[in-house]
């Protein structure tokens, strides 16, 4: 079963397992689609992480984040009068990309079948052309007259059909020749010039994958996996933690998403101050400093944090072969286009994950040399105790992934509900004053939005324990769940993804 936002992503992933491909060939033919029509989410210019679960026991953890370039100079921003990372329009704020890297990771160590044939379905997309997606019309808008912005110039309506030259291009590349064909070919030059400075030769020959150590803890009788610092993953452990502690009432009740909201706030609160690339992710977990955050959830009334203790855009996907195979998958520009900094001869869009770093002197996560910043990226996936597969889950939504993450698992392993529920459920998020990505930057100021169709009593029973409330428009995540029932398997993508599909072999 393959889960995307695209159902062309997801057949493609079909196909591939339908021809003999595995669960990893699977997943890089999807998210090599994904990059190539939902380039308002993801793409050759951004950043990649993932978990594989190879049967039994704990799962293998990739990290293809990249880092910054080796001219990254924090003085100079500050000398320019920043006192954050620019959004948009510098390519400071671009670390080099991971997400060839990390396919050709995860392809070396997994992969079953020829590069060439798993990028193949990408590659006859970006070359014969795509159907403009519902979410990407209007995101395209917002880029026009863009330098680089070529593929998209004169897209109006909904199916609209686009076609990505460059994209194809660096594909064949990197079918061809590997990742040295990309980072040290045409995509490498681009990227140095549009760099000026910032990226070096050798910045671009390391790679930026590496497998890691993942980041697991027992929740709800369940093992849940997550990627450890630097992705604020910890984040999805350390709420699910505390909310394991406390006395969830039945779903509509709304002391129930009060509580949950609460777990959330205590855990996150700190994420600006703790959250590096050097953190230690069982530390951020220890049960002495969880405790204390459990113990100040009042069920009647909303926490001040105060001073004592100090809508981004992604894609998920998630697939599971009939091996056992299970990759859950994120991937991402940080903030819908990126930095709008771009690989103009190839109409490829960089990111702006450089957006998590500090300009703060001797922070741990400032801006500088060959760093990785804090990462929004959080997949999930979730084992017995025998080390089985339950479940791979994951969102996309900026600061809201762990909170979305929180709410699905509930739903998944106190309630018992099936992927369509832990799916398709009415939402909560915590929003900052920004745009998805500074919930934790005054954690007592942040409001909850809630879906349309979440129960009627959660707005008026958040309100009257303090909470700033309401049914809001937001970005509340498209996330994708598989689960392994009975021998068998069960999954949802997303219906707010709109064009999402849940397709099986």
């Amino acid at each position: 079963m393959v889960c995307t936002i695209d159902a062309l992503a997801s057949r493609a992933g079909v196909r591939i397992l339908g021809s003999g491909g595995n669960a990893a060939d699977a997943a890089i033919a999807a998210n090599a689609v994904l990059a190539v029509t939902a380039q308002h989410m993801c793409g050759l210019g951004g950043d990649l992480l993932a978990l594989v679960h190879r049967g039994d026991g704990p799962p293998v953890c990739l990290n293809a984040s990249g880092r910054s370039g080796s001219g990254a100079d924090p003085e100079r921003l500050s000398a320019e009068g920043h006192q954050s990372m620019p959004r948009r329009g510098d390519v400071r704020v671009v670390t080099v990309p991971g997400c060839v890297d990390g396919w050709a990771a995860l392809h070396n160590r997994f992969g079953s079948m020829p590069l060439a044939e798993v990028l193949s379905p990408a590659i006859t997309l970006a070359e014969g052309g795509f159907e403009a997606s519902p979410h990407l019309v209007p995101m395209a808008a917002g880029i026009g007259g863009l330098h680089g912005a070529q593929d998209f110039e004169g897209l109006v309506r909904t199916g609209q059909v686009v076609r990505r030259p460059g994209v194809a291009r660096v594909l064949r590349a990197l079918a061809e020749g590997g990742r040295d064909a990309v980072y040290l070919g045409a995509y490498g030059d681009e990227l140095l010039a549009v760099g000026t400075g910032e990226f070096s030769d050798d910045d671009l020959r390391r790679p930026q994958a590496d497998w890691v150590e993942p980041l697991g803890s027992r929740v709800w009788g369940h093992d849940v996996w997550t990627m450890p610092p630097n992705s604020q993953g910890y984040l999805t452990l350390a709420s699910a933690l505390i909310a394991e502690g406390l006395d969830l009432p039945r779903e509509d009740d709304p002391l129930r998403v009060h509580l949950l909201i609460e777990a959330m706030r205590q855990a996150g609160h700190d994420r600006p101050g703790v959250l590096h690339e050097h953190a230690d992710g069982a530390t951020l977990l220890a049960p002495e400093r969880l405790g204390p955050r459990r113990n100040a959830i009042d069920p009647d009334r909303r926490a001040v944090l105060g001073d004592a203790w100090h809508d981004g855009d992604t894609m998920y996907e998630c697939v599971v072969d009939g091996d056992g195979m299970a990759v859950s998958l994120i991937q991402s520009n940080a903030d819908g286009f990126g930095s709008h900094v771009t690989l103009p001869d190839l109409g490829i869009f960089l990111h702006n994950r450089g957006l998590g770093f500090s300009l703060e002197p001797g922070h741990p996560a400032r801006y500088g040399p060959g760093r990785r910043p804090p990462h929004t990226l959080a997949p999930a996936l979730v084992t017995r105790p025998d080390g089985s597969l339950r479940s791979v889950l994951g969102t996309m939504g900026g600061d809201a992934q762990p909170q979305v993450v929180l709410q699905m698992l509930v739903r998944l392993l106190v309630d018992g509900a099936p992927p369509g529920h832990v799916v398709g459920g009415g939402r909560w998020v915590l929003r900052g004053g920004g745009g998805g990505f500074d919930t934790w930057v005054d954690p007592d100021d942040v409001e909850v939005l809630l879906e349309a169709h979440t129960p009627e009593p959660w707005a008026r029973g958040l309100t009257a324990r303090g909470h700033r409330a309401g049914v809001a428009p937001a970005n509340y995540g498209h996330a994708h769940c598989i689960e392994v029932v009975d021998g068998g398997l069960a999954g949802a993508a997303d219906p707010r993804a709109l064009i999402g599909e849940a397709a099986g072999a």
